[in-house]
């Protein structure tokens, strides 16, 4: 009897624990092995997204972040570059800055030039790609002439515009050769016209970049939806108008931002044709000029360092602001949420 009923109690114990028979029930969450199957496999991939960021995170931290933190150290001080800065001046610097009638200038020719590079490369970068998205004889060799100018390093593009545009310079002799003489100027040094000359030579050098990337924006747009426009009777411009543009939106806003940013930075051209004593007096000084001249040439390595604070401020407040208004839209959806 006894034995009957260890075995009807052991009978159904296993019967309890075994799952899908006799109506029991399977449990809901995943069995130990899975879960920490699971857990191994989440550590793993966190421990391979630090190892391959690893680097880069590296890399940031000590060639922006640094130096950033650095100039902001040293701009709290009179500082000629050498030794360890002593002299406390504290906000002084920086209230220097913003009350100098010399920077308050350079930073109105960084927003002409920002403003100037948005109206005259866009538009001009637009029309080109759309012209080249076309099947015309010569489109390959067009292209590679536009993109040219982009890759010319800038110490080249500048010691050559500085020599054509010259009083004496080529530009000027072809003119008179041609029998414009009448518009023979001086183009560097002549304030009301040296800005012009400036956007001239950036819309030359960048404007090739601009239509690259309009061009990859044309071939990501479905030709059935030109195909199914025509269909439906638009003209050639209706199709740009309502279909192109719209659709070229991201890539266009994109495009705006490294500009934007590029004119905020620009240096390298105006340093090599006018340098940094004569662009004060032809109107093309920029804030990254001001910063040379006031700064390392000037011995004043404390007030050099502020302004590199402050033209990292005003590019980061613009950026940011950029993309809180205008990229924000193509943005979303860029980031996908992991599944849980």
């Amino acid at each position: 009897m006894s034995n009957t009923l260890g075995t009807d109690a052991a009978s159904g114990r296993q019967s309890q624990g075994t799952p899908g028979v006799g109506g029991a029930a399977g449990p809901a969450s995943p069995t130990p092995p899975r879960a920490a199957a699971r857990r191994r496999g989440r550590a793993r991939m966190r421990l391979e997204i630090a190892v391959m960021s690893a680097p880069a995170i590296i890399m940031f931290l000590s060639f922006v972040i640094f130096p950033v933190a650095l100039a902001a150290y040293y701009g709290f001080y009179r500082w000629h570059g050498y030794g360890a800065p002593t002299d406390w001046v504290g906000l002084n610097n920086y209230k220097l800055i913003l009350t100098d009638p010399a920077f308050q200038q350079v930073l109105w020719h960084n927003g002409m030039i920002l403003v100037l590079s948005l109206v005259i490369q866009g538009p001009l970068a637009i029309v080109l790609a759309l012209l080249l998205n076309q099947k015309i004889r010569g489109r390959s060799i067009i292209r590679v002439l536009i993109f040219v100018p982009y890759i010319i390093s800038e110490v080249i593009v500048g010691t050559g515009w500085s020599l054509m545009l010259t009083s004496t310079g080529a530009v000027n002799d072809l003119l008179q050769h041609v029998g414009l003489g009448f518009l023979q100027a001086d183009w560097l040094s002549n304030p009301k016209l040296a800005i012009w000359t400036l956007m001239g030579i950036i819309s030359w050098k960048y404007v090739g970049f601009a239509v690259i990337l309009m061009l990859a924006g044309l071939q990501s747009i479905p030709e059935e939806l030109f195909e199914a426009a025509e269909i439906d009777g638009a003209s050639y411009w209706q199709i740009q108008r309502r279909i192109t543009l719209p659709l070229l939106g991201p890539t266009i806003r994109i495009w705006a931002f490294l500009s934007i940013i590029g004119s905020l930075q620009l240096f390298d051209l105006v340093y090599i044709i006018w340098g940094q004593y004569v662009s004060g007096t032809a109107g093309t000084s920029t804030m990254a000029i001001y910063m040379l001249a006031q700064g390392r040439n000037a011995g004043n390595y404390g007030y050099g360092s502020a302004i590199a604070v402050v033209m990292f401020l005003i590019s980061l407040i613009v950026a940011l602001i950029y993309q809180r208004f205008v990229l924000r839209r193509d943005l979303q959806g860029a980031v996908t949420e992991g599944a849980a």
